[in-house]
């Protein structure tokens, strides 16, 4: 049986989208990768009594904590597409490239939330979604 551990996934991002060179980001924890369908309601009489839903729009989020490091080059990547309001490219991938299958997009910083534990270093809470004008994809990369 072939398992994965999340310590062995990769996150990979670019400043330019993901048409640019991709670099691994080192400085993430807890990635969180949520790719769902919406729902289209086709009931109708003859459904027999029975609601019939089929799978309609794609979405998908990827949440994650970064350490606040503003030496880091993704944490820098990330807190001025936050304040831009720019693109960044994502691949979360299970495996580094060329083999790992995930999504690449480009995505907008939706949040960039600062974490201040009194017992514990200062994080960012980053929570990442599809750019207008661009289509995600899954494939290996």
């Amino acid at each position: 049986m072939a398992y994965k551990l999340g310590l062995d996934c990769k996150l990979y991002y670019s400043s330019s989208g993901v048409s640019g060179a991709k670099t691994l980001a080192t400085n993430v924890r807890d990635v969180t990768l949520s790719v769902e369908a919406t729902e289209a309601d086709l009931t109708t009489r003859g459904s027999g009594g029975w609601e019939a839903i089929v799978a309609a729009l794609l979405k998908g989020s990827i949440e994650f904590d970064i350490v606040w490091d503003t030496a880091d080059a993704f944490f820098t990547a990330l807190q001025t597409a936050f304040f831009a309001k720019s693109i960044i490219g994502i691949w979360v991938l299970d495996a580094a490239t060329p083999s790992g299958q995930g999504l690449k997009a480009d995505m907008s910083v939706l949040k960039f939330s600062r974490n201040e534990p009194l017992t514990g270093g200062v994080t960012v809470s980053v929570s990442l979604k599809p750019a207008y004008g661009t289509t995600p994809a899954w494939g290996t990369w």
